[in-house]
């Protein structure tokens, strides 16, 4: 997509996520934004009123789409253990095709720890987790899935993948998609606690 379709905001935004991707959390700064976006400093203050309000909104892009996966997998017509499934291939997808927002997930805790995020990092983790808890509960009472785990201990194994897989990403290459390793394992997983 052209750079005329986006807006210079949206584009801070981008670089920011690039550069907490390429360089860590800690890099992001207005100093280091505004080389990366080939602007003066003073002009991402046009645009935010400093270094935390774009994290802020880096954070909010993020928790946009895990909002609106949720919402899609509320929507199907489908059994329990297929949205669990398309919930991780979904994810899979997104972050196969965008490898630099994953960083947000790498940097939860932090995220964590600083004021302008906590609230919002913290509500999009318990949200997410809420709601494949509750999937994997209505699967189990459906009688789609086995009692092996508990629900809890199944959506940690699920998650557990995810958050590995992207993590492994970030130190190992892989001839494989990201979808690909991810969902074998989901896959493989699911097989051993569906009914």
């Amino acid at each position: 997509m052209s750079d005329n379709f986006i807006s210079r905001k949206d584009r801070i935004i981008a670089s920011a996520i690039e550069i907490i991707s390429e360089s860590g959390l800690a890099s992001l700064s207005t100093k280091t934004l505004a080389m990366k976006e080939n602007m003066s400093e003073a002009l991402i203050y046009k645009y935010f009123g400093g270094i935390n309000e774009v994290l802020i909104e880096v954070v909010e892009y993020f928790v946009r789409f895990d909002k609106s996966i949720i919402k899609t997998m509320q929507g199907k017509d489908v059994s329990n253990i297929d949205k669990i499934h398309d919930f991780f291939e979904t994810y899979a997808i997104y972050y196969d095709n965008y490898m630099e927002i994953s960083a947000i997930v790498l940097n939860y805790e932090e995220l964590l720890h600083n004021t302008g995020t906590r609230e919002i990092i913290g509500t999009c983790i318990e949200e997410r987790n809420c709601f494949l808890l509750q999937l994997i509960e209505q699967a189990m009472k459906a009688g789609e899935i086995n009692d092996t785990f508990t629900a809890s201990q199944l959506k940690c194994i699920l998650m557990g993948v995810l958050s590995t897989q992207l993590l492994d990403r970030r130190t190992t290459y892989h001839s494989e998609t990201l979808k690909a390793d991810v969902m074998e394992s989901i896959d493989k997983i699911l097989m051993l606690v569906k009914k």
